[in-house]
């Protein structure tokens, strides 16, 4: 093939005399340029194919494109006395398909002595080839068919200039092929993510609200991909009980998706009578066994909360089991029945508890599918995550085993209900740490509170800025109180309702309040503006010399409003 280039492109520089170079590497910048123009094939191969057969004087021309999911190939195009597109090769069949497995351009002068030549076609339409050659359409990825040549209109055979030809001549045409191919998997990309977008608001506006003053329920659902197959709901009933709904369809992606939607809605149609959680999921399963194929079925928990009583009553299709931490004991409470879905005509048993000042986890296999560097969470894992943060109010300790999970390698959709009865609103210490008043230990202090802020679901830009400025705190103890001198700074974090307290301690001599205020910006000078960077962020600040003139505490507050809708 190169020896066949290489006279190629020898024909044409000795054509330059009479002028043919010229037209051949003319009809090369116009082809190339014919099919950068348009990505729609259906205009340009026509015309860049009958340009090729124009050129080199040929009485038939094809165009054969590999379908991978039949492994043929097949005709897409054709230009001469009979029709050949839609025309399908088997592998092994003809010089065409030997261009493509070796990839290299074949010449066959004499076709009627080449036993390579395939006669099926010949004999189907009547045409009769006497030389032909083909030439592979190459890409990056690999050959994707090949464009064959049959009889000049001289009469004579092929050779290996007018395999030369042909091979730069096919170069610009693969090309175009895969740029259009490129494009419209392009295309059909931006459509599946515009369909998921659409599918993942969707999902979100059926998940309910969260509520404030004290509702006992929350939950948060975590997509493992771009939509989810799990699902939670909760309403109120008009005797006062809270219903709740837990669940997990079998898959993923769209399909999964749909039966989501429907699930879920059909569980909350279903629970919103008030009858028995057993009766509950029977009803659901003989609806999505009617109404459910492919081997599609849904895992599920329903209950109901009753608030004057703290009497639970639930029921479990094929879900994990539900964790009560009471009192430092964890026990679980497995549910009996098989998915919905599957089996008609299956009964639930109900289980009934007291939550007793308890809390009552719910999740999906997500939790317990989590990967680290020891296998899979497991139900062991997902018992230590809860106790781990079991002292935690309600809200920030979602937050923190949400952000123990995003640590991990999540590999499914995970989702998790906590059902607990709200306690007095209490400052909770996020974070206290001990360090040297040294300028290189600030970069751990800084790591440390960077992360006890994400764990309080503190925005990134916030948290950044706020880092920022127990930074320059730091830095001001370290260069103006200590100035020198050896000694400790102590952080503490600590959120008290909707207001982020923080308080940096040390045992440096005492400072002089009154003379720690912003600076006046209009001074032309460098630095020094850490107390004004402070005074900006914080809702306030105080700094308070200790007792007996050794020792400092500066206290910094800002107004956090933890999240209060779906947890990310």
């Amino acid at each position: 093939v190169a020896a066949g280039v290489s006279a190629a492109t020898a024909s044409l520089l000795a054509r330059a005399a009479t002028g043919d170079e010229a037209r051949a590497f003319a009809l090369l910048a116009e082809l190339s340029e014919a099919l950068a123009v348009s990505l729609d094939l259906r205009q340009t191969l026509p015309l860049a194919l009958q340009r090729i057969v124009d050129y080199m004087q040929v009485e038939a021309a094809s165009l054969f494109l590999l379908d991978e999911p039949s492994d043929e190939l097949e005709c897409k195009l054709c230009v001469g006395p009979v029709e050949l597109t839609g025309a399908r090769l088997k592998r092994g069949q003809g010089v065409v398909w030997r261009s493509v497995v070796e990839k290299a351009v074949i010449v066959v002068p004499d076709a009627a002595a080449d036993p390579r030549v395939y006669r099926g076609l010949d004999a189907q339409t009547g045409f009769v080839t006497r030389s032909l050659v083909s030439a592979p359409l190459t890409t990056a990825k690999g050959v994707i068919g090949a464009i064959e040549l049959a009889n000049k209109r001289s009469g004579e055979a092929f050779d290996d200039t007018d395999a030369g030809i042909l091979r730069l001549l096919a170069a610009p045409t693969a090309l175009a092929i895969s740029n259009a191919r490129m494009a419209a998997e392009l295309v059909e990309q931006q459509r599946l993510k515009r369909e998921f977008d659409l599918a993942r608001r969707l999902q979100k506006l059926l998940l309910p609200k969260r509520r404030r003053a004290g509702f006992p329920l929350l939950a948060l659902n975590l997509p493992a991909h771009e939509i989810s197959g799990d699902f939670y709901d909760y309403f109120d009933l008009p005797d006062g009980r809270i219903g709740f709904v837990i669940g997990d369809v079998a898959g993923k992606g769209l399909d999964a998706a749909l039966l989501m939607t429907r699930a879920a809605s059909l569980l909350r149609w279903a629970g919103k009578d008030g009858i028995a959680p057993g009766e509950w999921l029977r009803r659901a399963n003989e609806e999505l066994c009617q109404t459910t194929h492919g081997g599609r079925f849904v895992c599920a928990a329903v209950g109901y909360y009753d608030r004057s009583n703290g009497l639970v009553q639930m029921a479990g299709a094929g879900f994990p089991p539900a964790l009560l931490y009471q009192s430092g004991i964890c026990s679980e409470h497995r549910s009996e029945g098989p998915p919905l879905g599957i089996v008609v005509g299956q009964e639930f048993r109900e289980t009934r508890l007291r939550l007793g000042g308890g809390a009552l986890y719910f999740f999906s296999d997500g939790v317990t599918d989590v990967r680290s560097n020891g296998g899979r969470l497991g139900q062991d894992g997902a018992r230590a995550l809860i106790e781990r943060h079991a002292a935690a109010p309600p809200e920030v300790r979602l937050r923190s085993i949400v952000s123990e999970l995003r640590q991990l390698r999540l590999v499914d959709d995970t989702t998790l209900l906590l059902l607990e009865e709200s306690r007095p609103n209490a400052a909770v210490l996020l974070l206290r740490q001990v360090f040297p008043a040294e300028p290189e230990r600030l970069r751990g202090m800084r790591a440390e509170l960077r992360l006890a802020l994400e764990r309080d679901g503190v925005a990134a830009d916030l948290r950044d800025r706020l880092v920022l400025a127990v930074d320059e705190a730091c830095c001001n103890i370290i260069r103006h109180a200590y100035a020198g001198s050896c000694g400790d700074i102590v952080l503490s974090l600590q959120r008290d309702g909707d207001v982020l307290e923080f308080e940096l301690r040390d045992d440096a001599p005492g400072v002089d309040p009154s003379r720690v205020t912003p600076r006046d910006l209009a001074e032309c000078r460098a630095g020094g503006l850490g107390v004004n960077f402070i005074d900006a962020l914080m809702d306030g600040w105080r700094l308070q010399p200790c007792a007996g003139g050794v020792g400092n505490v500066l206290w910094m507050w800002k107004r956090v409003v933890a999240p209060t809708e779906e947890l990310p």
